[in-house]
Order: structure tokens, then C-alpha cells, then sequence
């Protein structure tokens, strides 16, 4: 089997467990957490706060390419690739991957957050050939079903590394729905991970297992909305799309 096809047979792969499969990447993250410098017994918060500010912009990247994809796109399926249509405009005519760029910023807060150069580099690697892989089989599926107006955009439109003078305005309006029906797991994994890091901060500084006030807040906030959202997305129709009124 010649190396491309290697590498989308193992795109395929990961594509399907992506799902779980970034939790040993988490595992890692968190023995690399370290007592803090000096003698007060306080976790300093800028630090972790910058960070955190960092993972929004990634949530918010995320969400603003969620709500402005087509119908049947960009969506967290599993089984198999989906493309109802091809994605040009919007984020995807910055680059081919706005979603993974997302992700990558998104996951660049938590990396920071132990202060250890090694660790953020080699999981940034990790993560590099983790979605390389994925991206490898998504353009081969993309490439199967458009053809040569898939061809036209990749010539043009980078794979990961945005190029903003190739904006073109979304062509979808921004649909709110979507993202608040899709995206309330993000936000509840990124508040879930910098609590879980501040609780171990607490425990390898001070031995003594306890949360600052600020993640305390954040992680009941974060729980709350998702708890919330989750509910409404199964129960109930509020936030699905309004389809409009048949003409009489």
C-alpha cells in the first residue's frame, strides 16, 4: 500500500475515534503539572486566565465556522465522512481546516497552562500528526465527491495556516441554533480541564484538594449552560432550525 493510502486508511481510523482518543493527550497534560514557585499559599490566576483566554478565542473560532457552515457539513459524525456541500466561503475560504485551527487554539490554552516548554511542544506534535492523518482522509473524501471544484479550491486556499487575503464573506448566514445545538460540549470540556489543572495546582502545591473560587464558578457556569442546552436540544424543538411556513 503506497504511503497516501496509508495515511488516509489512518485518517479514517482516527476520524471515527477522535471522539476519545485525545484523552491521553490529556493524561500527559496533567502530570505535567507543578507545585508553584515561592511561599504563599495562593495559585497566582493571571497566568491560567491568559490561558483560558486563549482556549475562548478558540471556542469562539469554533462557533463562528459552525454557524456560518451549509446544511449537513462541519458536523461531529463519527461513523463516516458528511459533505452535503462543499464549504468555500467563511473561514473555509481563510483554510481548508477551520475547524482543526479551532481546535488547535482551543487546546493551545490548557497546553500553556503548566508552564512546560517540553510538554506543549510534544504534544503540539502530537496533535499535528493526530489531525494531519484526518485531514488526509476528509480531502480524499472531498476530492471524490466535488471533483475539480475541489481541486480549484485547495490550489488556492491553505490546509492549516490561514491566509486572510483570500476573504470571501460567508455566503450562510450565521445561524445561532447551530451552534448553541452543537458547540455546548467545547465549552463544557474547556471549563472542565482548567478546573481539573487548578485542582491538581492546589494538590502538587499544597497538598490539599480544593478549587479557586474563580474555576469553582466557571465549572458550575459552564456545567449549568451545557446541562441546559443538552436538555433542550433533546427535549425539545427551540433550537432547530425554523423551516419556513408552507405557502397556501
Amino acid at each position: 500500500m503506497a504511503m497516501y493510502e496509508e495515511c488516509v486508511q489512518s485518517g479514517q481510523w482516527l476520524f471515527q475515534r477522535r471522539g476519545w482518543l485525545p484523552i491521553a493527550g490529556v493524561a500527559l497534560l496533567l502530570t505535567q503539572v507543578g507545585p508553584v514557585p515561592g511561599t504563599a499559599r495562593a495559585i497566582p490566576v493571571a497566568w491560567p486566565l491568559i490561558c483560558l483566554g486563549i482556549s475562548i478565542i478558540g471556542l469562539l473560532m469554533r462557533a463562528y465556522t459552525v454557524g456560518c457552515a451549509a446544511p449537513g457539513t462541519s458536523g461531529r459524525n463519527r461513523g463516516g465522512q458528511v459533505a452535503e456541500s462543499l464549504n468555500t466561503t467563511g473561514a473555509y475560504s481563510l483554510v481548508r481546516h477551520p475547524l482543526y485551527v479551532a481546535n488547535a487554539v482551543m487546546w493551545l490554552g490548557p497546553l500553556l497552562y503548566p508552564r512546560s516548554p517540553w510538554a506543549a511542544v510534544v504534544l503540539a506534535l502530537v496533535f499535528w500528526l493526530y489531525y494531519e492523518r484526518i485531514m488526509f482522509a476528509e480531502e480524499e473524501f472531498l476530492r471524490g465527491k466535488y471533483g475539480q471544484a475541489f481541486v480549484d479550491w485547495a490550489s488556492t486556499t491553505p490546509a492549516f495556516l490561514p491566509n486572510f487575503r483570500h476573504w470571501t464573506p460567508s455566503r450562510i448566514p450565521f445561524n445561532l441554533r447551530v451552534v448553541l445545538r452543537r458547540e455546548y460540549s467545547g465549552l463544557l470540556l474547556v471549563v472542565l480541564l482548567f478546573a481539573a489543572l487548578n485542582a491538581l495546582e492546589w494538590w502538587v502545591s499544597f497538598h490539599e484538594w480544593r478549587l479557586d473560587p474563580l474555576w469553582a464558578w466557571a465549572l458550575g457556569v459552564g456545567t449549568v449552560v451545557a446541562t441546559v442546552l443538552r436538555g433542550l436540544r433533546r427535549g425539545t424543538r427551540l433550537l432547530e432550525d425554523r423551516q419556513p411556513a408552507a405557502e397556501p
